[in-house]
């Protein structure tokens, strides 16, 4: 019988990132203490831009836009974000959306699957993700309830499970 195996891969659908700041802009131009502070949340190129007059209400932005990003599934490992910069009169925050396992952090990944899985577990480093097989599909959802219950720096998915 061959291998079973699944890939562990850190994507984010843009999408659904899109959706999120749309709300996120809509609730900041109709909130009360949002109204004639110069609040906004936009795209600039692939980052996220988010604007206000004062530190705190630039943070308050962010921690909108974190909100959408929580109700539409998308992890906040995901998200990027800055410390708030003051240009001329206003506050930004850039953000972007990391996508991708960095070699450091699949090897992260892979000593963990080694040294606290199941035996016979081996775990390749392919790229920006991570390809897990095993004999059994057993072991494949142990490794996948293993690294659920680890805190890693990145967002992870489970995808191609067969």
């Amino acid at each position: 019988m061959a291998d079973s195996s699944f890939d562990i891969v850190s994507k984010v659908e843009r999408q659904e990132v899109d959706n999120a700041l749309n709300q996120a802009a809509k609730e900041i131009s109709q909130r009360y203490d949002f109204k004639g502070v110069g609040a906004s949340i936009s795209w600039s190129g692939e980052q996220i831009l988010m604007e206000a007059n004062s530190e705190d209400r630039v943070k308050a932005v962010l921690d909108v836009f974190q909100s959408k990003l929580i109700k539409r599934g998308i992890s906040l490992k995901a998200l990027d974000a800055g410390e708030p910069q003051l240009s001329g009169k206003e506050y930004k925050i850039f953000a972007s959306i990391k996508e991708g396992i960095s070699q450091e952090n699949a090897k992260k990944v892979a000593k963990t699957i080694r040294d606290e899985g199941p035996k016979g577990v081996k775990a390749q480093v392919q790229g920006e993700e991570l390809r897990v097989s095993s004999k059994s599909r057993d072991d494949l959802q142990a490794v996948i309830a293993l690294l659920k219950g680890k805190d890693f720096d990145f967002a992870m998915q489970f995808v191609n499970y067969r």
